[in-house]
């Protein structure tokens, strides 16, 4: 395994563990907070940087499970970081209590990518 493929592996399971403390401290909290955010986004960002060098070292997209849900999940993350930080923007109180659940959906939908990526990586 070469320096940049850890250090990608690295940065993308430091985006699951941002990520996870993220949605599940806002799910046992039952509301949104701007600490929240800064757990989404920074998922977001590691996810992000790990994965382009992923895609560095691979050259390109395939379009099997592992790549086309990594698409989505990159997405998902971007649009759940938006939103998430203008529903605390507006102060909107039911839409803070009751983000969670797309949080959890998020979330969810990521660890389809990460997982899928562990187990190609272990033939």
């Amino acid at each position: 395994m070469t320096g940049y493929l850890i250090l990608a592996t690295v940065l993308i399971t430091l985006a699951l563990v941002f990520y996870s403390v993220g949605v599940w401290s806002e799910r046992i909290a039952g509301r949104l907070k701007g600490r929240h955010l800064v757990f989404f986004w920074a998922g977001l960002v590691f996810d992000t940087t790990g994965t382009g060098m992923m895609f560095e070292m691979a050259g390109r997209i395939g379009t099997d499970i592992h790549s086309v849900t990594g698409i989505l999940a990159i997405l998902l993350m971007l649009i759940h970081a938006v939103w998430a930080t203008a529903v605390l923007a507006l102060k909107n109180e039911k839409a803070i209590t009751s983000f969670h659940h797309f949080s959890v959906f998020v979330w969810a939908v990521w660890l389809v990518p990460y997982f899928t990526g562990f187990f190609a990586s272990m033939r």
